[in-house]
């Protein structure tokens, strides 16, 4: 049981310090997180707001065929693709884009010195970190949404992101 006052006290103090967040953990499984920043938790591309409810951004665009690879431009719609007759020829495969939810700078790893998340070429399963995106001092991990396979990181290690740009293609399996 979690004493009210000594919670109400906690707030205060990382309210009033120069703490942008705070986390303990006491036993039996009880853990408190207190942040000034809103939490992000980062899906595939997609940022959801945990503390306020908002609504996830797109987090991965339609498939796209090998034929559509030129620039950051956001892939057709679905329906586009099948409109226009595109993506149907035999042997070719479509790629989903994970893309950048928010502006920040680009990881691959999660220090200097340690190895990248994934490399071309490597499966991912859904849920594993791919990268990092640093937004305003903040680190946010980004998760694959689909298991794959990772056919080309879009972005250098340390190169600034717009929101919607490709950071990675997924062949899915």
């Amino acid at each position: 049981m979690i004493d009210l006052n000594w919670l109400q006290k906690l707030i205060n103090m990382v309210d009033e310090s120069d703490l942008d967040s705070l986390e303990i953990s006491r036993g039996l499984g009880t853990r408190i997180r207190l942040s000034k920043s809103p939490t992000v938790h980062v899906v595939a591309g997609a940022a959801t707001d945990r503390l306020s409810g908002a609504a996830p951004a797109p987090a991965i665009s339609a498939p796209v065929s090998g034929t559509e690879f030129a620039g950051n431009a956001p892939a057709a719609s679905p329906d586009a693709s099948r409109e226009a007759g595109e993506g149907s020829a035999a042997g070719e495969s479509a790629l989903l884009e994970i893309t950048s939810p928010m502006v920040g700078t680009f990881y691959r790893a999660p220090a200097p010195d340690a190895p990248p998340y994934v490399e071309q070429g490597d499966r991912v399963a859904e849920g594993q970190t791919v990268c990092i995106l640093e937004a305003m001092k903040l680190m946010n991990e980004l998760e694959a949404e689909v298991a794959g396979t990772v056919r080309e990181i879009c972005v250098q290690n340390g190169d600034p992101v717009e929101y919607g740009q490709v950071l990675f293609r997924i062949e899915p399996v």
